[in-house]
């Protein structure tokens, strides 16, 4: 089996507008996507590496002119295991990331072995 590293993408600005939702209105969906992100871990737990993944906080970025605060579009992660990149993808069709919460798309990356010197 493969190791595949699934980042969870969406814009800030749609992160902004989310959190400017009324809470009436923001808590139900927050409530239904979080009932239906535990569906997903639990429908794909044999294939899930460690914890499952977690939530990602502020930014900094740490280039050769010292440390930055910065923003970007990763909002989560997840690792999996899987015989092919397409079928690591393909957990992730109709997630909840895109279908019920501000999220863009999922990237799905393999984890490539070290190479031996």
């Amino acid at each position: 089996m493969k190791k595949f590293l699934a980042v969870f993408l969406g814009k800030p600005e749609a992160m902004d507008k989310w959190m400017q939702m009324p809470e009436a209105e923001r808590k139900p969906k927050e409530m239904e996507g979080m009932q239906a992100w535990t569906k997903w871990m639990e429908d794909h737990k044999k294939s899930l590496v460690g914890d499952g993944g977690s939530p990602l906080g502020k930014t900094k970025r740490v280039d050769k002119n010292g440390i930055t605060d910065v923003r970007n579009e990763m909002g989560a992660w997840t690792m999996v295991e899987a015989e092919s990149h397409e079928a690591a993808a393909k957990m992730f069709e109709n997630h909840p990331h895109f279908m019920i919460f501000p999220g863009e798309c999922i990237e799905v990356m393999e984890c490539m072995p070290i190479p031996k010197m």
